[in-house]
């Protein structure tokens, strides 16, 4: 009886243990009970079966039907717009209005990029350059979301996000000079075109690999969040990374840790070749976001004003609440993935000329500022005269200047050197004495 006493106690009255209950008990005895931790038992309430569930993994509702969840649960996730296609705005209440000066450098930077664009892509189709990748058609991805932020907040780029180090007043020159490789280059002509950084800028050095930068910038919004810095944390990809692992990773660990982090999803229509079609059956990247517990929001990445409500709202958040948030700005890649692949073998060129001609980011922008009176053809012709004449400029000087010292080859790994490099660095010196006629080395820095 005094294991039912101490029963009565854990599990309530010795009525409701049931002959089950009774049975366990005598074969138990006292001893057996002690076992059973009642002390630890006190602590838990269970609810009655008619009250919601109590797994740990999950908050929802029983149900006794039984019915799997469609893939689309609303039908569509809407797309967030400021302004229509003729520069319109919309709804007055989400106008930022931003002033003159402000657009203007949207409208600038936007242009000055395309410029740059037309210039490198075609250095490369003649041999110039080894290698670029165009932005035409997602500048406003670009600048909108620059804009947004601060200057001090850090960005992760993947590789079509120049405009962002434009916006922050990267100059023409090191664009030129990273693309070339030479002297100026402050990659010392290590890496590939188009994959920029710039510490000053608080821009981290893209890389190749496809989705790496997700999880890295979430381990940077982290130890942002632990410093009290009061910065976010911005990553940029396309719909095709958002297929690699690495993403689900960043997602997951962003949620969990609580990161002051801005996932920001190009949704340009292509991964390479490969159309969103072929790429998920899902609606979009936005859709994932709540199942990791993210806000997500899709915008039209073809209004510049738009991207830049989303991000702003979506900055002053993340870094009151410490929490990630989730924008796929929906566009439209209008040039080739890169000067690596011809996009006429997968697609139409009726419809790149749509995109081109109806729906552009920079014509947008423009009918807006027209109708504000803040534009007119006159400034057009001489902005890209201008502009222009700014991008040959310091096209023809990257071009002028010698590549680096091949020594460099060896530096700025190890604080000190290890014999194996140093054999090889030794080695390269002997070819190089030996062989050096057969190098263009007067096109090196000595």
């Amino acid at each position: 009886m005094a294991a039912a006493a101490a029963a009565a106690k854990v599990w309530g009255s010795s009525r409701g243990l049931g002959k089950a209950g009774h049975l366990l008990l005598r074969r138990l005895g006292a001893r057996g009970l002690a076992r059973y931790h009642p002390q630890r038992q006190e602590q838990q309430h269970f609810p009655s079966l008619d009250d919601k569930p109590q797994f740990p993994g999950a908050s929802a509702e029983f149900v006794d039907k039984l019915e799997f969840i469609q893939p689309n649960v609303i039908s569509g996730i809407p797309v967030y717009r400021v302004m229509d296609r003729q520069g319109q705005i919309i709804n007055p209440s989400e106008d930022p209005h931003l002033p003159q000066e402000t657009v203007l450098k949207f409208y600038k930077s936007m242009t000055l990029l395309n410029t740059m664009d037309r210039i490198l892509y075609e250095s490369q189709r003649q041999g110039r350059i080894s290698f670029y990748m165009t932005n035409y058609g997602e500048e406003g991805t670009h600048v909108g979301s620059a804009a947004a932020l601060d200057s001090t907040d850090l960005v992760f780029g993947q590789y079509r996000e120049a405009g962002v180090l434009m916006y922050r007043d990267y100059p023409l020159e090191l664009f030129m000079a990273q693309c070339y490789g030479n002297v100026s280059d402050s990659g010392k002509g290590r890496q590939m075109p188009v994959h920029y950084g710039c510490k000053e800028r608080h821009f981290v050095t893209i890389s190749s690999p496809l989705a790496t930068q997700i999880p890295q910038a979430v381990g940077a919004a982290y130890a942002a969040k632990r410093a009290n810095a009061n910065r976010v944390v911005i990553c940029y990809f396309g719909e095709g990374a958002a297929s690699e692992g690495d993403a689900h990773a960043g997602f997951n660990f962003a949620a969990t840790l609580e990161c002051p982090v801005i996932f920001f999803c190009r949704n340009n229509g292509y991964a390479i070749s490969t159309p969103t079609s072929e790429q998920y059956r899902g609606d979009g990247i936005a859709a994932r976001g709540p199942g990791y517990g993210i806000l997500s929001i899709r915008v039209d990445g073809n209004d510049v004003f738009a991207v830049y409500n989303a991000t702003k709202e979506a900055r002053r958040r993340a870094v009151a609440e410490n929490q990630p948030f989730l924008i796929e700005a929906m566009t439209y890649r209008i040039g080739h993935h890169s000067t690596s692949d011809d996009s006429s073998a997968y697609r139409s060129v009726d419809e790149v000329n749509y995109w081109d001609k109806q729906d552009h980011p920079i014509s947008r922008l423009r009918h807006y500022l027209q109708g504000r009176g803040w534009w007119d053809d006159e400034q057009e012709k001489a902005w890209r005269k201008q502009s222009r004449k700014k991008v040959m400029e310091a096209f023809e000087q990257a071009e002028r200047k010698p590549k680096p010292n091949p020594n460099l080859l060896f530096s700025d790994v190890y604080q000190e050197m290890p014999a194996q490099l140093r054999k090889q660095q030794e080695s390269l010196a002997r070819h190089l004495q030996t062989y050096g006629e057969h190098y263009p080395l007067d096109h090196f820095e000595k």
